[in-house]
């Protein structure tokens, strides 16, 4: 197998293992629908992947990078955080 196509095929898992990274960071950080994290993970990689895989921090590289996003993702980041709400009650 050659250098190049050696080098394609490493660059095609890490980008595929990058992008369950992202998809799954995100997902954890909020509750991001399918929909959302498709608008947002290319913008993940391309402006925050030193701080993949670390939730945390791509969540604050993406709202400090806000003007960069890319018109989708920024939509996404507009809308108010949606988290999961106790049932419980105070009885």
């Amino acid at each position: 197998m050659s250098t190049q196509a050696t080098t394609t095929i490493g660059r095609i898992a890490l980008l595929a293992t990058l992008m369950m990274t992202a998809s799954t960071a995100l997902a954890s950080a909020q509750t991001f629908s399918s929909e959302q994290r498709r608008l947002c993970t290319g913008d993940a990689f391309r402006l925050c992947s030193s701080a993949i895989p670390n939730v945390e921090e791509i969540t604050i590289c993406m709202r400090k990078q806000k003007a960069s996003l890319s018109s989708g993702c920024k939509a996404v980041f507009d809308k108010p955080v949606v988290t999961a709400v106790s049932n419980k009650s105070d009885d």
